[in-house]
This record gives C-alpha cells, structure tokens and sequence, in this order.
C-alpha cells in the first residue's frame, strides 16, 4: 500500500492504494490483460472516498480510481473528533463489516481495507469486525455503507422533527 498526499482544490487528502490485481478478458484473438485498481482517499477529518479504476497500465488505473474516489466523497461525523457515534453494519455482495464506537485510547481494531477507509476518515477509536467474503473491494464498500447509516444525534432528531432531549429521553 502506497500514501501520498494530493492537492485538490483546496482541500488536502491523503490517498492509499488498496489493490491493484491484473484481469483479463479472453478474446477470439487471444487474452486481453487490463489493470484493475482500488484507491480510498480521505482527510482525517471526516471525509473519506473510494474509488475504483481500470486501464491498459496501472498507473493509469490508479489515475481513474483517483478520479473515481473524488467523485465518491462522503463525510462522517464524529464523536469528540475520534469515534463513530453508534453501530453500524454496511454489507456488499458477500462481505459485512460491523463497525463499533470504542473508548478513548481503543485505537483502531479493523483489518486490511476496513482499517484504511477508518484511518483516512480520521476515526481514531473504533472496533470492527469482517464476515463474509474476505475480497479487498467488497470489504472497502461495505465499510463505506457502514459508514453512509451513521447519524448523530442531531440528525436524528432534525428526521424526526424533535429536539435533541426527546430522542435522548
């Protein structure tokens, strides 16, 4: 896994290649090799994206997948700067992914791209677990679903039209 840092307007994000796997396409002709590349860029602040690219050579994959992750930017509230605000479970072909709020000085407990996407969003106290089917991006995109189904309080509260005391009780 590869960190760089990238500037798009205005805005700083750290950006990690996930994956990078060859696919190929069988043609009359004979076999076609591609590239296929996963890329989750984010702030550590909250916003966090995913992408995906394919292309003829991996640069260029990675390029596309860049792209990809900028137009799949979401952003994620946190609790005091450092944890998720409840459980979540975001789920993708095979693969789910549980996400937990932990205490202060937990750190991050997730494996693999789970670990990634929560780095880059800037969670620095959280658990997770995988089940399911264990492929790279499949992971990536149900912790980017768990991701999507958390709300505050505040959220909640402005759906439901109430204040903040009536959902707290």
């Amino acid at each position: 896994m590869q960190k760089k840092t990238r500037d798009s307007k205005e805005k700083q994000f750290e950006e990690l290649v996930i994956d990078v796997k060859s696919v190929v396409k069988v043609n009359k002709g004979g076999r076609q090799r591609r590239y296929s590349a996963t890329v989750v860029i984010g702030d550590r602040k909250g916003k966090v994206g995913l992408g995906i690219g394919k292309a003829n050579e991996v640069p260029d994959a990675i390029k596309k997948a860049l792209q990809d992750a900028q137009k799949n930017i979401i952003t994620i509230s946190l609790i005091d700067g450092r944890t998720v605000a409840h459980e979540a479970i975001g789920t993708a072909g095979a693969a789910r992914v549980i996400i937990k709020p932990a205490a202060a000085g937990t750190g991050v407990i997730a494996g693999g791209s789970v670990r990634a996407i929560l780095d880059l969003a800037g969670v620095r106290d959280v658990v997770s677990k995988s089940l399911g089917a264990r492929t790279k991006l499949n992971m990536a995109r149900a912790a980017m679903n768990a991701l999507k189904s958390i709300k505050t309080v505040e959220e909640v509260a402005a759906l439901r039209g109430k204040t903040v005391e009536e959902i707290l009780g």
